[in-house]
């Protein structure tokens, strides 16, 4: 027990290392999830090109402001509008606008009203719905088998332009806008047109472009593509460049997810569920009621006193582990003495100093009053609560006599030796 408490226990704080090691597998998974995440972003960085599709001030391969700064060159004036509103106040009637609804937010009632405002109105790339509603009997057909030189029209622009490059979309004209007076320009054998032109619902000019190719930074030089460009928007002295924005969304005519949802949806949700639900009530088992299991636990006696020895070591708390062994030989001297439970600390001494023949006061304060200044003294009064303890039980026990008698004698004839009987405290 003094080694116990005079050796300093290990150290049980981990070092950084230590840490380190141990959670090598999850520091290695975050550093690979963190690099991954900035590679993506690399990536994806990268690979996004600046600027929105074919907007006026996009230098971008994607944007058109190669077009816009020529146009603004020979005098015409580009107005750039991202609302309706706005590009219904800068067309004005006299105006050339240019549509390029990349995401198809413009409805039917849009559409017609910027038809009506524009007397000339060119649309890139159309949608279904844009051409539905500005130009009946045109039908998408398609991409273009490659470029593009037989000219098809008597449009003033496509005749100047002579042929266009590779990435061309093309469309069909049916018969009955042929007799409204629809024509398709740079055809594609017979499989569709590059451009479109006719009359507009409002009696004004209309050209359908398939692709963004002649207009894009990117493709505008290859062929005529500058040319079919030019002449397109710059006709007359006004040029309003309109992309349709979010203010341009109606969010009371947005489909709801039942309308998105395919039909079928709804009745396999339904069906699922049931099949769950009568899953769980078939293979469901009901809970019994708790069991309370005994589990056999031992711990060795000597580890637990080892283990406390430690820790009052550690904390230097003296006073707490003798306090301890004071309870339990006053617990064991009582029951040894057959003294009730209700027997208080006095009623033990007194009865432990007349089982021994000691001193009432020097038993008392064995039990209760000293206190240890250091682990020397401890294990003293740790002795001689051991010392008392062995007297009351050889006091009480007939059988004991004659060995301490035996003890004594050989005790007498070997002043030397410690005590014979080896009892640990």
């Amino acid at each position: 027990m003094t080694a116990s408490l005079e050796a300093g226990a290990p150290v049980v704080t981990p070092t950084v290392r230590a840490f380190i090691r141990h959670r090598r597998t999850w520091i290695v998974i975050a550093a690979v999830l963190v690099i991954g995440a900035l590679l993506v972003l690399a990536i994806q960085g990268g690979a996004r090109q600046p600027g929105a599709p074919l907007a006026p001030d996009n230098p971008g391969p994607a944007g058109a402001k190669a077009l816009v700064e020529v146009l603004r060159d020979h005098g015409v004036t580009v107005t750039e509008a991202r609302a309706l509103d706005a590009a219904l106040d800068a067309a004005d009637g006299t105006a050339t606008v240019l549509l390029y609804d990349e995401y198809g937010l413009l409805d039917d009632d849009r559409l017609t009203e910027l038809a009506e405002a524009a007397e000339r109105l060119v649309v890139v790339e159309p949608g279904f719905t844009a051409l539905e509603t500005l130009a009946p009997g045109i039908r998408f057909a398609g991409a273009a088998s490659g470029p593009l030189d037989e000219v098809a029209c008597d449009l003033g622009p496509a005749e100047s332009a002579g042929s266009l490059s590779d990435g061309q979309r093309l469309v069909t004209v049916d018969e009955g806008a042929a007799d409204a007076g629809w024509e398709g320009c740079f055809r594609d054998g017979e499989f569709g047109f590059a451009v479109a032109n006719g009359p507009s619902s409002a009696g004004g000019d209309l050209t359908i472009v398939g692709a963004t190719t002649v207009f894009a930074n990117e493709t505008i030089t290859g062929a005529g593509n500058a040319a079919l460009a030019i002449g397109l928007t710059g006709v007359t002295d006004e040029l309003v460049w309109y992309l349709p924005g979010p203010a341009d969304v109606d969010a009371a005519d947005a489909p709801t997810l039942g309308e998105l949802t395919p039909g079928w949806v709804s009745p396999v949700m339904v069906l699922a569920i049931v099949v769950v639900i009568v899953a769980g009530v078939w293979q469901g088992r009901r809970f019994g009621p708790l069991v309370v299991e005994r589990l056999p636990v031992h711990v060795p006696a000597g580890e637990t006193s080892e283990g406390r020895a430690r820790m009052y070591a550690r904390t230097a708390s003296r006073t707490h582990a003798l306090d301890q062994l004071r309870m339990g030989t006053i617990r064991r001297i009582a029951r040894v003495l057959r003294l009730p439970r209700s027997a208080d600390v006095d009623q033990v001494t007194d009865a432990a100093a007349r089982a021994t023949g000691r001193d009432g006061a020097s038993v008392h304060r064995l039990l209760v009053g000293a206190l240890p200044a250091n682990d020397r003294e401890l294990v003293d009064l740790a002795n001689d609560l051991a010392r008392l303890e062995a007297e009351v039980h050889r006091t009480l026990d007939p059988r004991a006599a004659a060995p301490r008698a035996s003890g004594s004698a050989h005790a007498a004839e070997h002043p030397d030796r410690d005590d014979p009987t080896g009892r640990r405290p």
